[in-house]
């Protein structure tokens, strides 16, 4: 039986073969069960939102996330983003200061990432739901194994993409890139727990736009 996923279609051309195999349909089903039973993040329409935001063509950076936020009202399907209104994380602040420091860029009223999709990031979380207040609670039930494929694909199908890993989980998944055809930007997580072991003055982000700038390509607005 094929699970029918609603994704963008450009997506689900290129994913329907994951869509396909046994683990995906036992991930729905286990997804759909947690739906039913308790109150799970990011609302269940928002789940592929990253990827409705940003066809596949459009795509030229990919920053990697691990879990959503797990309280309410923060996620909605974008790694590191939050809803209009909704205080900064801890980690966004960081973000916006060194996006700051690094490009001039003022810190944004809002930490609505839409705007950054809308211009070519893919912001993934290798897991793309997440149970209320229990972090880590829909690992290992094989998003992951959905969200590597996706990287896989970007890394064969697609050239000079710039791939921003932030922290050791991040960085596990540099194995699925091809480094000869693509940007790979390393560096410590920016949780207030490693900020300061070198995310702060990465320039990840200046870095982004001079090499997208580089390929022929319009730099983000950061």
């Amino acid at each position: 039986m094929s699970v029918q996923v609603k994704i963008e279609p450009s997506w689900k051309e290129r994913l329907q073969e994951e869509f396909d195999k046994p683990y995906f349909e036992n991930l729905i089903a286990f997804v759909k069960q947690e739906y039913r039973s308790c109150r799970v993040f990011p609302p269940g329409n928002l789940i592929f939102n990253a990827f409705n935001l940003c066809p596949f063509d459009k795509v030229k950076v990919v920053l990697i996330g691990q879990d959503p936020y797990h309280e309410f009202g923060q996620a909605h399907g974008l790694c590191f983003s939050v809803n209009d209104g909704v205080p900064f994380p801890p980690s966004l602040v960081n973000i916006f200061k060194e996006i700051n420091t690094d490009t001039g860029a003022p810190v944004p009223q809002s930490g609505n990432l839409t705007r950054w999709a809308e211009q070519g990031v893919l912001l993934l979380n290798a897991t793309l739901t997440v149970r209320e207040h229990a972090a880590g609670s829909h690992q290992r039930r094989g998003w992951e194994d959905f969200t590597d494929a996706v990287i896989r694909i970007l890394s064969r199908e697609r050239d000079g993409l710039v791939f921003i890993l932030w922290g050791s989980y991040a960085q596990s998944k540099s194995y699925l890139i091809d480094s000869s055809r693509h940007l790979i930007l390393r560096s410590a997580h920016p949780s207030p727990l490693s900020a300061y072991r070198g995310f702060f003055g990465n320039h990840h982000f200046s870095q982004t736009n001079s090499y997208l700038a580089q390929h022929g390509k319009t730099p983000i607005v950061w």
